[in-house]
């Protein structure tokens, strides 16, 4: 079930809440987590029933698991239990991409396929194995099974993330603010909802068809004039970032509903001024889970040199495999290692004897990404190779445009999200300076203040936005998140 679709807006999500209070109200915080547990679970179930078996059959094999690796300590049991969550995701995700490398490299009839990839799979499969080895590492806390299956299960991270620390989500289904619907919570996740909304629906569905265009002709060996290799290659770099964006407010948004606040996981990544401040801002909490538990128990930068550029362009590696079961997915990674690699160098290096402007780098860090993004978007190595050589100058004249005419009406939105990208506030900031300015949405206190014109004009505004969407998804329905089948 999609955020932006019209079953979860009009039904999935008010009759949640309706339940939720009213078993607040009438069982207390107890009754609440477990009916939150239970639409949770009725949500990633929704189009395919047969997963609630694999994600509940997880978090009980995994909750025993980290309740006797508190108790014992035993490194096999952590072992045990990293091979079990690791070789789910391997039979699920990549069984089809091994299998068929295989058969390529050997030619023996070995390829499996039909395997059908389950939602959130590295998702929920990151968070467990983190839980796991902090058991190891630190005993542990005493969860209840119900709190625990909360910190996995519950529905507006368990789709896209954040990837969320247990120590940081568990102790808040039993903390003073859950499932209390205080009105500064609720107001500031219906603002920070209503904004990803129109990032999704108004600017990255929006975005789709210039980016699809160019892509999917370059899957068929089209040729593809430079400039429309530029313009779709553009349009998907923001088409990512405001999908991707969207979700992350939206989630953020929708756990506030409920009085749970999720960590930060998108601030604004194309303001970086190099790959490294991009990575401390694009995807943040992936980030911090592949620096804890992959960068620093291969030796980080403490052996520094040769061996710190090793570690981060195998944390890349692996990054970049997480993201797909597909080799341009790793070829993805491997830029980015070799991006940070370059990075550091030029920190160490470069950085005292030539200075660079603030805009510079801003823009060349753009542009380094965006060529990133050609493997992770194309349907294969030839498609990226079109790409690139289009975006080199190298194609040769087409026969026909690969833009259709309704992607006309796509290109003043091109224009908007560049605009949007590098002067406006993000979420979060618009959000505090909302609260600053009208005192309506104070997420840090009890008390909701009168309002003013900013607020009445901002929330008119916000109105209007979330009508402009629903608009649309009666029109043409929802498209998926770019991140909803990793």
């Amino acid at each position: 079930m999609l955020f932006s679709s019209l079953p979860f807006l009009f039904g999935f999500l008010p009759l949640t809440i309706l339940a939720v209070y009213g078993a607040m109200r009438w069982g207390g915080p107890r009754v609440a987590g477990a009916v939150l547990l239970g639409a949770s679970l009725i949500f990633y179930s929704w189009q395919t029933p047969v997963y609630f078996f694999l994600i509940a059959g997880s978090i009980i094999i995994n909750f025993f698991l980290g309740r006797n690796i508190a108790k014992s300590g035993s490194k096999r049991l952590l072992g045990a239990g990293v091979v079990f969550n690791l070789g789910l995701l391997g039979w699920f995700k990549y069984i089809g991409l091994f299998s068929s490398t295989i058969a390529d490299l050997t030619r023996a009839d070995v390829t499996i396929s039909g395997v059908i990839l389950p939602l959130a799979i590295s998702f929920f499969t990151f968070q467990q194995i983190a839980y796991l080895a902090d058991c190891h590492k630190h005993g542990g806390r005493n969860y209840s099974f119900l709190d625990y299956a909360l910190f996995v299960a519950f529905f507006p991270q368990l789709i896209a993330g954040p990837i969320v620390h247990h120590k940081d989500l568990a102790p808040q289904f039993t903390g003073p603010r859950f499932a209390k619907f205080l009105p500064e919570d609720v107001m500031a996740g219906v603002f920070l909802f209503a904004i990803g909304l129109a990032k999704k629906v108004l600017i990255a569905d929006g975005l789709a068809p210039l980016a699809d265009g160019v892509f999917d002709a370059a899957a068929t060996g089209t040729t593809i004039l430079t400039i429309e290799a530029w313009i779709g290659v553009s349009a998907y770099s923001f088409q990512i970032y405001f999908d991707f964006s969207g979700y992350s407010d939206m989630a953020l948004g929708l756990a506030l509903l409920f009085g749970v606040r999720l960590p930060m996981n998108f601030n604004s990544p194309y303001k970086a001024r190099s790959i490294v401040d991009f990575w401390r801002r694009w995807h943040i909490t992936l980030s911090t889970f592949l620096r804890d538990y992959l960068y620093f128990p291969l030796g980080g930068n403490r052996s520094g040199g040769l061996i710190r550029y090793r570690n981060l362009f195998i944390v890349m590696l692996l990054g970049g495999l997480w993201h797909g079961a597909a080799w341009t997915f790793v070829a993805w990674g491997a830029l980015h290692g070799f991006y940070l690699c370059i990075n550091h160098y030029w920190d160490k290096a470069l950085s005292t004897r030539v200075s660079m402007s603030p805009v510079v780098a801003t823009i060349i860090t753009f542009g380094a990404a965006s060529l990133a993004w050609v493997f992770f978007r194309a349907a294969n190595f030839d498609a990226a190779f079109i790409m690139l050589a289009a975006l080199g100058g190298m194609s040769q004249e087409a026969a026909a445009s690969v833009f259709g005419k309704g992607d006309l009406y796509s290109f003043p939105i091109l224009f908007v999200a560049a605009a949007l990208v590098w002067w406006a506030p993000n979420a979060l900031q618009g959000l505090e300076w909302f609260r600053h300015q009208s005192g309506q949405m104070n997420i840090n206190t009890t008390g909701v203040s009168g309002g003013n014109a900013i607020g009445v004009v901002t929330s008119a505004g916000l109105g209007a936005l979330f009508a402009c969407a629903v608009f649309i998804l009666f029109a043409s329905g929802p498209y998926e998140f770019i991140y909803f089948q990793f």
